[in-house]
Parts: C-alpha cells; structure tokens; sequence
C-alpha cells in the first residue's frame, strides 16, 4: 500500500508542475489579443515563452506517462471517458506548437492573423478543458464496473465542471500576466500589471466559490475533516492568493509570480489530496471507482519506475532550471532580432 500512495502523490505531484509550468504559457496566449497591440508586442509576447514553453510541456508527457505505467486502468478508462475533452485538448496543444513556428514565416497580414487566432485558440481551449475535465474527477464520472462512460461531452459541462474550468483559465490568465510583466518593459509591461491587478480579485472569488462547490458536489473534504491538518493546504493557498496582491502591489514580479505558482500547485493538490485513493471516481456507485490500490500495476513494476523516476526528474527539474536561468531577464529588441519562429 504505501508504493501506490507513493505514486499517488507523485500522480499528483507531477500534474501539479505541469499546471504551474505550462500554466503561464496558457495564460499569455489566452491574454495575447488583447494585449498585444502591435505586431512588435505579440512578437515579444511568444518570445517570452518561446524558449520554454515546449520544455514545460515535458511534464505533461510525464504525468500522462505515469498514469499509464502506474495507474494503466485508469488510463484506459481516463482515455474512453473523456475521450473527446482530451482529443481537443490534443489538438490545440498541436495547434498552439505549430503557430508559433508559423506565425512570421511569411510577412503577410493576413497570415499573421490566422496564426495569431490559432495560438490564441490553442491556449484557451486546454485552459479551460483541463479545468473541465479535473473538476469532474473531482465530482465523479458515470462509469459502471466495467469502466464503461454512460454520457456525452454535455454531462461534462456541468455546473460544477464548467466552473472548474473557468478556474482554471483564471488562474492561468494571472499566472501569464504576471509572467509578462515579469519579461516585458514598457506599454506592454504596464498592461500586464494592470491586467494582473484586475485579474487578481477575479481568481479569489473564483477560488472561494470553487471550493464552497466542492464542499456541496464533491466527496473532496471527507478526507479533509477525518484529518484537519490537512486544511493547512487550503490556508497556505489562500494565503499565497494574498501574496500575489502584496507583491504585485510592490512590483516585486518574481515573488508575485512564485506566489502565484504555489497558488496552482496549492489549487492542484486540493483536489488530489481530498480524492485520496481514489483515483477515477465513478458517480454510478462507489465500487465502480478506481483507486491507487486497484487500479495500480504490480508492485515489481512500481519499484522500477520508482527508481527510474528518482534518476531521471531530477535531471529535468536540472534541465529546467538550467533553462530558465539561460533566459532570464526582460525581452530586448536584440533577443527578437535572433528569434527563429517567434
């Protein structure tokens, strides 16, 4: 039993880091049509992520990948249920990749734009369905024992889920804007700043409201009452939410946005934490849920991978950092003049 809770939390864990990494990546692309004035500015907006976002995408493939080796029931059920949620997402994460290397492959107007829709698009629309699709897991699925999905794309839009999905894209639309106003000087600055401060109360009602509907739709605080000090997560959350005011209010960019990713990893393990052992919930009838213990491949298997994973993520978590630190710093006019693709 504790080498599947160990791979529960490391379930978690890992889905955590992609959301706080690819996070603001979503965020800049969602605010990108409305920030970005000029050709001038979008070109500096992509390039604020260009050189990191494909790497924090690794840790998409890495949740995605210990899903399948740890937990490969559950991403067979995961994959037949939410089927077409996960397919868009796909898809506009293929989309977004694909428009920022176009995009200024030809000097046309009329080209720009169409990449310009299509990054925005392939922002928004895994933003919003990540959210969706977690919310539901949050609340349960109609699965029955043989882990067969009784709805369609509609049962997913739900109240509850609609409202984890606007979560989400709130929380990554401050997370970006504070990583523009992190990276960019000038008029593009201030409006990141500004968005961010307009943005901020919007996540705090959102996230007050999200957690209030988890109380009524969910099972998520069973968990939390049977052992209160794990309410201590959603206070350290709450105050990380204050602390992006305090820092932004300051300026201090760095901290507003470190406060801003622990808000996600914070908002990410909410949920994982209250879900404990399940893993897939089926809204049907408990039995038919699946959890770290049956769902779980053989513990030879789960050793192995343990040691695989204690080798190899700390040296992404090496690359990563690495990384960013290469790029660090405001976006020049230089640093567009070496662009290639962005």
């Amino acid at each position: 039993m504790a080498l599947q809770s160990t791979w529960f939390f490391l379930w978690g864990l890992l889905w955590a880091v992609y959301f706080m990494t690819d996070g603001f990546d979503f965020g800049v692309g969602t605010l990108y049509p409305f920030l970005g004035k000029t050709d001038h500015e979008k070109k500096t907006m992509i390039a604020s992520i260009g050189p990191v976002w494909d790497g924090n995408e690794v840790w998409l493939i890495t949740a995605g990948g210990v899903t399948f080796a740890a937990f490969p029931a559950v991403y067979a059920t995961m994959f037949s249920a939410l089927y077409t949620p996960l397919m868009l997402i796909l898809f506009a994460l293929i989309i977004r990749g694909v428009s920022i290397e176009f995009r200024n492959q030809i000097e046309s107007q009329a080209w720009k734009r169409v990449w310009d829709t299509c990054f925005f698009i392939g922002s928004s629309v895994p933003a919003l369905l990540f959210g969706v699709a977690f919310a539901n897991i949050f609340k349960g699925i109609p699965i029955d024992e043989n882990g067969i999905f009784h709805g369609n794309l509609l049962t997913l839009l739900n109240p509850y889920g609609l409202l984890g999905g606007v979560e989400f894209l709130l929380l990554f639309m401050l997370h970006g804007a504070l990583w523009l106003g992190l990276k960019t000087q000038g008029d593009l600055h201030d409006r990141a700043a500004r968005t961010a401060e307009k943005l901020w109360p919007l996540v705090l009602v959102f996230t007050l409201v999200f957690v209030v509907a988890s109380y009524f739709s969910t099972d998520l605080f069973v968990n939390y009452f049977a052992h209160p000090a794990l309410f201590l997560v959603i206070i350290i959350t709450v105050a990380a939410i204050f602390g992006i005011r305090v820092y932004l209010k300051k300026g201090a960019f760095v901290l507003a946005w470190a406060a801003s990713s622990l808000t996600i990893v914070g908002a990410t393990f909410f949920g994982v934490i209250g879900l404990f052992p399940t893993l897939f919930g089926s809204s049907m009838d408990a039995a038919y849920s699946l959890t770290a213990f049956n769902a779980s491949s053989s513990p030879l298997t789960l050793k192995i991978m343990l040691g695989v994973v204690l080798v190899f993520i700390p040296l992404v978590i090496a690359y990563q950092v690495w990384a960013y630190s290469m790029f660090m710093g405001k976006i020049t006019d230089e640093d567009l003049d070496h662009g290639e693709g962005y």
